[in-house]
């Protein structure tokens, strides 16, 4: 199936510089004239975000909580094909998966799935010698995930430096990079993590460029490469969109710009597979639907930073209300369900859902194994997906007259609306684990 040269790049925890370092190693490598394949570990959207700024290309989620182990390494050379190499930043400390489930959508768990190498970048600014016991401890304790080196994050000085890999001599760990403290490389955060692209534009673009020649300096490219060649074969055939459609294209919008910058790739390539033709309009600025619009999907992103400007854009709200009304298909996640609330922090929005959202203290973070509960537009009844959740919001009530699924765990509660053609809730799903959604919202946007 795939024999693209990879990397994986991990860390003992979250704030280590995964990020830093596998967007810095993608741009370093595509200045280089390779064609660089950038994937993230786990649900996160913004990553890939300065990924594909990085490459040239669309950046990918692995996820085997929301897909399944079994389609890591489809989805993997799908979005591979081509490639001279393939960069794959982790999530969170190496060895943290889903709540509960053991090593289940781990960096370590999707490195074995991928038979990929694995880079481990280490925060060393509070420590020299007892680096070797960490690294030690994180390359031996699962024997199938293969420790191919350190990259040395944050680190103060030339004697700092010559400490630590004296250190790391002992541990038979190779350093294959030595990053010194660099605030030029941060990237500004908010509630939800890492200020997206889409909101940045020329500041992301020169964070990006910082990072490519901190790690160009800084890091044993050769080494890096040599190493990622050594990953193992996969076998079996690469995911592709099942090709359902017709001759007859249904236009579908798709929300995106600065507010609504949270989607996966394969969404759009399903949806086209499936015989739409997909456009994409900004709420911040169109104050129409794409001419032919027959169904809508408004995915996630920050609608709640960008609320004045979306409520004073009463033409397009009232537009998607008027869609919504006449029972065309409307797929709203997470952002989309805001939108389509009466209000949102007292602003406005579309009014296609009798609830009002908030802006909230409490973060809501987590995997989420779901059902259907009513029949809708995405799924019938019946129909298990697991999701995930990521906002700071409050959506009240929580659900309507018809819920749009009953979450399993890790409570017991339901969630979300389902009225006409409307499927509104906070879940996050991957639409490549039930390739079916894509396909029957098309068909209902055929027959609506």
């Amino acid at each position: 199936m795939s024999s693209v040269p990879r990397l994986v790049i991990a860390a003992p925890s979250s704030g280590s510089g995964k990020t830093t370092v596998a967007t810095g190693l993608m741009a370093a490598f595509a200045a280089r004239g390779l064609a660089v394949s950038p994937h993230k570990v786990g649900p996160d959207y913004i990553d890939p975000g300065y990924h594909a700024l990085a490459t040239g290309r669309v950046g990918r989620n692995l996820d085997a909580y929301l897909c399944g182990p079994e389609l890591i390494g489809p989805l993997f050379a799908h979005g591979a094909r081509g490639c001279d190499l393939a960069v794959v930043e982790g999530v969170m400390g190496m060895y943290d998966g889903a709540a509960g489930e053991g090593e289940l959508a781990s960096t370590a768990h999707v490195a074995k799935l991928l038979r990929a190498p694995v880079v481990l970048v280490v925060d060393a600014s509070s420590q020299s010698r007892s680096v070797a016991a960490l690294v030690h401890g994180f390359a031996s304790w699962d024997p199938e995930v293969r420790v191919g080196g350190v990259i040395l994050n944050k680190v103060a000085s030339d004697r700092h430096e010559e400490l630590l890999r004296e250190a790391l001599d002992a541990a038979g760990v190779p350093v294959l990079g030595v990053l010194r403290r660099a605030p030029q490389v941060d990237t500004p955060s908010r509630h939800l993590g890492l200020v997206p692209v889409a909101e940045r534009q020329s500041a992301a673009v020169e964070a990006v460029a910082a990072m490519a020649a901190q790690v160009r300096e800084g890091c044993d490219l050769e080494a890096l490469f040599a190493l990622a060649r050594s990953a193992g074969a996969l076998t079996g055939e690469a995911w592709d969109a099942p090709v359902t459609g017709t001759t007859q294209h249904e236009v579908i919008a798709v929300a995106g710009g600065p507010a609504f910058t949270f989607s996966y790739a394969e969404h759009t390539e399903l949806l086209t597979a499936a015989g739409a033709e997909v456009v994409v309009f900004d709420p911040l600025r169109d104050e129409q639907l794409p001419d032919g619009t027959r169904g809508l999907v408004i995915g996630g992103g920050f609608p709640e930073v960008y609320a004045a400007e979306l409520s004073a854009n009463e033409p397009l709200r009232k537009a998607v209300s008027a869609l919504a009304d006449s029972g065309a298909p409307v797929a709203a996640e997470c952002a989309g369900l805001l939108y389509l609330c009466r209000e949102l922090d007292g602003r406005p929005m579309c009014g296609v859902l009798d609830a009002t959202a908030r802006m909230s203290e409490r973060l809501t973070l987590g995997y989420r194994d779901a059902v259907a509960l009513s029949d809708s537009v995405l799924a019938v009844a019946g129909t298990r997906m697991r999701g995930h959740e990521f906002h700071r919001t409050v959506v009240e009530p929580g659900s309507g007259a018809a819920p749009a699924w009953g979450v399993r765990a890790p409570e017991r509660r339901v969630e979300g609306f389902v009225q006409q053609g409307v499927h509104a809730s906070y879940l996050h799903t991957h639409w490549a684990a039930e390739p079916g959604v894509a396909r029957r919202f098309v068909e209902r946007c055929r027959t609506s």
